[in-house]
C-alpha cells in the first residue's frame, strides 16, 4: 500500500474486461493502477495507462513494482494459475468469473489463499444490480412464502462475430463452456438466491456453433434445490442476430415474481400478497464490448469492496467459496454430458 493509502493495483489481461478492471482501479481515489500485462503489446492494444507493461504475469511478479492486488481478466482457462502464482508473490487477487474450470482448481487457490493469509474476490457483479438485491431482500424476509419453481432462462447471440479463428473463446482449454463464460454470472444468482441444487437432469446440443465451438451451445437442465423446491436452467447461444433475455421467474407460496430483460435487470412482475413494489434504482447499463454486450456493469462496486475488505471496514460480499460453488455447479451440469 503507498504511502498515501492507495492500494496498488496490477491487471493481467487487457482485453474488453480487463481495460474495465483498469478503469475502474483509476477511478477510484483510493486504488493506485501501477502495472498491467498482456501476451499482446501495448500499441496492438491501444493502452492509454502511463504505467510499466510486461508480456508475461512472470516478467511482472519478478519485477520490482510492487503490488497489493493482482486483478486477472485473461481467458478462463489461465484464471487458476495465475492466481496461484499472485498470491504465491503475496498479492490478493480479483478472479473474473469463473474463478477456475474446474472445483479441484478452486480448492487448490483457496488453499494457497489460506497458506499465504491473502484475500480472492471472485467477479461476480450482477449481485450489485437493483433487481438482483431486490430478489434476496423479498426471499430473506420470506415474503413468496415456501419457493415451489425456480425458472431461469438464458438467450443470447454469439456466432462467428464472436468465435474467431485462433482466438481462445470456444476452446474447451481456455474457455471452457457456454455456462462459463456466457451465463455463470446467472448461475451465481440462482446460488446466492436459493443455494446448491441436486438430482439433475438435462438435454444438450449443439444447433449452429459446429467448427466454431469444441463444446454445446444449448441446454435444458431440471433439478431440485437442497433447501428445496424444483428449477431449471434452459440456454442458448444460438439466438439470431442479437441477444433475446436472461431471466429468472419464481413461482412461491405467496406470490410470483420475474425478472428479465437481455441481462436479468427488469421487474418484469411482481405479484406478491399483501405487498407492494417499490421504486428502485437506476440499473447501470450492460458491458459494451462492440458487436456484443455482456452482463451489467458493475465492476466499480468488486473494487469498492475489495478497499473496504483490505482497510478493515467490510467482508468481502463475493468470496472464493462461492466462487468454487458456481464450477461446482458447472461441473454437475456438464457431467450430465457425459452420462
Amino acid at each position: 500500500m503507498s504511502k498515501n493509502g492507495r492500494i496498488k493495483f496490477a491487471v493481467i489481461g487487457c482485453g474488453h474486461i480487463g481495460k474495465r478492471h483498469a478503469a475502474m482501479i483509476s477511478n477510484n481515489k483510493e486504488c493506485e493502477l501501477v502495472a498491467l500485462s498482456d501476451v499482446l503489446s501495448r500499441d496492438q492494444l491501444e493502452i492509454n495507462h502511463d504505467v510499466p507493461f510486461f508480456n508475461s504475469i512472470d516478467e511482472l511478479l519478478d519485477s520490482k513494482v510492487p503490488v497489493d492486488v493482482l486483478s486477472i481478466a485473461t481467458p478462463n482457462g489461465l484464471h487458476e494459475e495465475q492466481a496461484l502464482k499472485g498470491l504465491r508473490a503475496g498479492c490478493h487477487v480479483v478472479i473474473e468469473k469463473p474463478m477456475a474450470l474446474h472445483k479441484a482448481g478452486c480448492e487448490r487457490i483457496i488453499y494457497e489463499a489460506l497458506h499465504q493469509s491473502r484475500n480472492v474476490f471472485c467477479v461476480m457483479q450482477n449481485r450489485y444490480s437493483p433487481p438482483s438485491l431486490w430478489l434476496k431482500d423479498i426471499l430473506r424476509r420470506k415474503l413468496l412464502g415456501r419457493v415451489f419453481m425456480v425458472e431461469i432462462n438464458c438467450y443470447w447471440n454469439r456466432d462467428h462475430r464472436y468465435y474467431q479463428k485462433g482466438g481462445w473463446h470456444g476452446t474447451n482449454e481456455l474457455d471452457g463452456g457456454t455456462l462459463f463464460t456466457q451465463f455463470s454470472h446467472f448461475i451465481d444468482i440462482m446460488f446466492w438466491l436459493f443455494g446448491d441444487i441436486e438430482n439433475l437432469n438435462g438435454k444438450f446440443r449443439s444447433f449452429n456453433h459446429e467448427g466454431q465451438t469444441e463444446f454445446e451451445d444449448s441446454g435444458f437442465v431440471t433439478f431440485d434445490f437442497v433447501n428445496g423446491g424444483m428449477g431449471c436452467i434452459n440456454y442458448s447461444t444460438s439466438v439470431w442476430n442479437e441477444n433475446l433475455e436472461s431471466s429468472i421467474t419464481i413461482i412461491g407460496e405467496n406470490g410470483t415474481v420475474k425478472v428479465g430483460g437481455q441481462y436479468m435487470n427488469v421487474v418484469e412482475l411482481c405479484n406478491i400478497k399483501d405487498y407492494e413494489m417499490p421504486q428502485l434504482p437506476p440499473v447501470n447499463p450492460a458491458n459494451d464490448y462492440g458487436t456484443y454486450k455482456g452482463s451489467a456493469a458493475n465492476h466499480h462496486y468488486i473494487f469498492e469492496n475489495v478497499v473496504d475488505v483490505l482497510k478493515g471496514r467490510a467482508p468481502i460480499t463475493t468470496n472464493a467459496l462461492e466462487g468454487l460453488k458456481v464450477v461446482e455447479i458447472i461441473e454437475k451440469i456438464y457431467r450430465l454430458k457425459m452420462n
